[in-house]
């Protein structure tokens, strides 16, 4: 599980950078600077919470109990509903998708108090 969540984490923070780059080289002249400004909080969100999945990953091989593995896969879910979601609004203009995001706000607020209980000794 260690190895998975750090190479998960490693490689949501690839596609972070890559997206970032898209946005910034790609997207600037064909995209309004609302919807722009929506994907680059995916990308700054995906980055955080890719750094956070890192992190799961190296509880998980220092803290026992199920914590650190809920934290990862809630950091994943959060990332695919979240990031994925304002990905989808900002480069489709389809503004019903921005109702996915919440749910990915509360997966990353989930991982965050898991992360937190598995380093403050809670199983």
């Amino acid at each position: 599980m260690e190895r998975t969540f750090v190479g998960l984490g490693a490689l949501s923070a690839l596609v972070a950078v890559a997206a970032g780059a898209f946005g910034a080289h790609a997207l600037r002249s064909r995209v309004p600077a609302d919807l722009l400004a929506v994907f680059e909080t995916a990308v700054r969100y995906q980055m955080f919470h890719a750094l956070g999945l890192v992190a799961a990953g190296f509880a998980a091989a220092r803290f026992p109990g199920a914590a650190p593995a809920w934290a990862g896969g809630l950091f994943a879910a959060g990332t695919v509903l979240f990031s994925g979601s304002l990905y989808a609004l900002a480069l489709s203009g389809v503004r019903w998708l921005g109702a996915v995001t919440p749910l990915g706000g509360l997966a990353f607020l989930g991982g965050w108090a898991a992360l937190a209980l598995a380093a403050l000794g809670g199983r």
